[in-house]
């Protein structure tokens, strides 16, 4: 007697191939769109312990044009950046950003994310990057004649060429490129600091952090073209998330 085999079913086989099919389209989307905006950056290796006691977490790098444009793409933050020729997205520092476009992609990480991401204070920044900064104070508060001005300008500027995340200093907790070629946003405003008087979304400029520490106009992209309200004009406007939670 001859058994007879069953036949597969057309229905079951149409189903594999299906989901089969999604899957190999799913794969090819994520390597096509980069690193899952839902992933949480990648940390410094150790928190840093503040004067009082307090400890933040602290984003190893500064944020980068393949996180920036995750955000843009889901339509968050308005502009869409683009690496310099020859530089990876996914370790060239985004920048030409405003304190308005930090604020953008602050809210973005952290509905995306479930964190509670921030730009450090300017006590925090200052406190965080003291192991990698000369320890002479800036000319522009020691040299009021501005004999600095003219070493500034043709003093070599390679330093301020904008490189690959790594390139320069790490501090001992991990944070790396404090001491770089961009500059970072704080939440500290300058108009009204010491008197701490005027909300932050009244605040006409804010501190950045770098090199030196510079008071930079809030909606301002570019610095090198103006805006620049106290101190020499950074090289690159960029952002390090900092959070008081550990990610």
């Amino acid at each position: 007697m001859t058994v007879a085999r069953p036949k597969r079913s057309l229905r079951r086989t149409a189903a594999l191939v299906v989901v089969v099919g999604v899957g190999v389209v799913g794969a090819a989307l994520m390597i096509q769109r980069g690193p899952d905006p839902a992933d949480p950056p990648v940390m410094a290796d150790y928190p840093v312990v503040m004067p009082l006691g307090t400890r933040i977490f602290v984003q190893k790098y500064e944020v980068t044009v393949a996180e920036w444009n995750a955000c843009a793409r889901a339509g968050a933050c308005g502009i869409t950046l683009r690496a310099p020729a020859g530089k990876n997205s996914e370790t060239t520092p985004a920048t030409g950003l405003s304190f308005v476009d930090a604020g953008h992609y602050l809210d973005w990480i952290n509905r995306t994310t479930g964190y509670k991401f921030r730009l450090p204070s300017l006590a925090e920044w200052e406190h965080m990057a003291a192991e990698v900064l000369p320890q002479a104070p800036d000319p522009i508060f020691t040299a009021p004649e501005l004999s600095w001005a003219s070493a500034y300008l043709t003093a070599p500027q390679t330093k301020r060429t904008l490189r690959a995340q790594g390139a320069f200093a790490t501090t001992s907790q991990g944070i790396a490129d404090l001491d770089g070629s961009v500059w970072e946003w704080t939440s500290d405003c300058y108009a009204g600091a010491y008197e701490g008087t005027l909300r932050p979304d009244r605040c006409p400029a804010f501190f950045v952090g770098g090199e030196h520490v510079a008071a930079i106009s809030f909606l301002e992209r570019d610095p090198a073209r103006g805006g620049c309200a106290v101190g020499a004009p950074p090289a690159h406007l960029g952002m390090r998330l900092v959070s008081d939670q550990k990610p």
